[in-house]
């Protein structure tokens, strides 16, 4: 399995529709891969709150249909990070946005939704603003081969909370697709808690940050994939000055991965610890 993982870098000068632009040509120049992936919140952005109202829009929008439009083009499966969607009417907390992302198929079909359980901001920002997801998500990506891998979807701040994906195994997942807006200050818990999430779970993890920085906010970098023994396949380098950087910006790139993934299904089946699992 190919899988090309775009790590963008922004700040608060470029418009939303100028940065729409700009991602799907990067999607478009990925042809011959199984699976794009993009960071979360990369056209509202993930800090600046104030622009999350103006810029939320519904699963059938501009920005959805440049992404399929995308995904069409490059002829790959593309997960789209993340968008603020403005919901048909408010949920449970009087709120009428959410965290959501689209996985979009080669013909630019939505295969999958899914909206992040987890809000981040300790009582401001998605908390304050958005509504939470319910549905844990897993869903088969197509590969060019015409086989096919499980994946679990989940985003972000989703990661620090390992019983989601224990979940996403038991209902057959082989490969988790993780879309961040992870800043540099703590990007040190997102490479690791990646590898974790993989060794815990014997699953590859596909994690896409953003670099840059914008809402004030240094963004961390250090996208990577992670093997399902804990190996990391590829990583973005960079990550700012916060715990875990290396003391360089992360930068805008793109990683171009080939995942064995007939190795995930021989390291469970040689050492079988999902089998041992009683809770």
């Amino acid at each position: 399995m190919r899988i090309a993982v775009i790590q963008l870098a922004y700040g608060d000068e470029e418009s939303f529709e100028e940065r729409v632009d700009r991602v799907a040509g990067l999607v478009a120049a990925q042809a011959g891969h199984d699976l794009v992936v993009l960071p979360e919140l990369w056209g509202a952005t993930g800090f600046d709150y104030s622009r999350w109202d103006d810029d939320a829009q519904r699963l059938d929008g501009p920005w959805a249909r440049a992404m399929a439009d995308a995904a069409r083009a490059a002829e790959v499966v593309l997960h789209a990070g993340s968008f603020v969607e403005r919901l048909p009417q408010a949920g449970v907390d009087g709120n009428d946005l959410a965290n959501t992302s689209l996985l979009f198929g080669a013909d630019g079909e939505v295969l999958a939704t899914y909206r992040k359980i987890h809000r981040f901001g300790f009582g401001s920002g998605e908390p304050k603003l958005m509504e939470a997801g319910e549905d844990v998500v897993v869903t088969g990506i197509p590969l060019r081969d015409g086989g096919s891998v499980t994946a679990g979807l989940s985003t972000c701040y989703d990661l620090r909370f390992p019983e989601l994906y224990r979940r996403q195994v038991a209902a057959g997942a082989e490969l988790f697709v993780i879309p961040a807006a992870w800043p540099a200050a703590r990007v040190a818990h997102w490479t690791l808690l990646g590898r974790a999430r993989a060794v815990e779970n014997q699953a590859v993890v596909v994690q896409c940050n953003t670099a840059g920085s914008h809402g004030g906010y240094e963004m961390g970098g250090h996208s990577q994939v992670v093997s399902a023994t804990g190996a990391v396949l590829a990583e973005a380098v960079g990550g700012g000055r916060g715990s875990g950087g290396d003391g360089r910006p992360a930068v805008e790139c793109v990683l171009s991965v080939d995942v064995d993934l007939a190795a995930t299904t021989e390291y469970r089946e040689a050492f079988p610890v999902l089998g041992d699992r009683r809770l």
